[in-house]
């Protein structure tokens, strides 16, 4: 059984006092989740040091949003794997459409943030996914592949099966649309094929998370398909009954 995962990315969202609510919010609802569901929240680096402790002790993972791509050294407002793991977070999202696009971060650089996070025990939450404009070409199969390729089956068997995918087509990110429970399947599918041709078995075990807009209403359908694993949610994670809903989607 692959583990069902639903991750609350805040992005750059909410201010302390903002957070340290959902967060309480969130903790006070979390036992309506069903026990093999694991939540993990992204907030902002800001809350990451006092959030740490009381999402531990309510089981509940914590993730950064980014990390840098150097171990340390003179790289003003970074924040090195190193740094994150200290204050005990878990998890790190690495390669989300939103830094690709806005940040320049290419494969090569997304490879040595992947081998950083994983040299200090954090579980990267590796994200993929393709513009509407290489949707609407039918080039969803090569992007995605072409991502795959050049960082997770660039990595050691090993290390390969400390990962979760996240797939994230880019035209339903913040948008409100979403991709039909089929076109969702469809690439899920795609992406466990050329995992396990790869890394053979170990694909079947890997967590493959959906992207895009989901929320209370989508989840549902989404979470049903057999190659879908769970979410990386954005908007509905930032209200805790919505979030909720969306762990129990199941």
């Amino acid at each position: 059984m692959r583990k069902k995962i639903v991750a609350g990315n805040w992005k750059m969202n909410t201010t302390y006092e903002e957070g340290e609510k959902l967060i309480q919010e969130i903790i006070e609802k979390k036992s309506a989740v069903k026990n093999d569901v694991t939540l993990i929240v992204a907030p902002p680096f800001t809350h990451l040091c006092c959030f740490a402790e009381p999402l531990c002790k309510a089981g509940i993972g914590i993730a950064a949003q980014n990390c840098a791509n150097h171990e340390a050294g003179a790289y003003t407002g970074e924040v090195s794997a190193a740094m994150l793991a200290s204050i005990d977070v878990q998890y790190c999202i690495i390669g989300h459409s939103e830094r690709r696009e806005y940040y320049g971060e290419t494969n090569e650089i997304l490879l040595e943030k992947v081998k950083i996070a994983l040299k200090h025990k954090l579980t990267p939450i590796f994200c993929i996914g393709e513009k509407l404009s290489e949707r609407e070409a039918g080039k969803q199969f090569e992007v995605v592949n072409a991502q795959l390729q050049s960082v997770i089956c660039q990595l050691p068997a090993a290390d390969f099966e400390k990962i979760i995918l996240a797939y994230e087509p880019v035209w339903a990110i913040g948008t409100g649309k979403t991709a039909t429970s089929a076109q969702a399947q469809e690439v899920h599918a795609y992406l466990r094929k050329v995992l396990k041709d790869t890394f053979g078995v170990a694909a079947d075990h890997t967590p493959i998370l959906y992207g895009g807009s989901c929320n209370p209403t989508t989840a549902p359908e989404l979470f049903g398909q057999p190659d879908i694993d769970g979410g990386l949610i954005g908007g509905a994670s930032l209200k805790a009954a919505d979030f909720i809903s969306v762990a129990n989607a199941f």
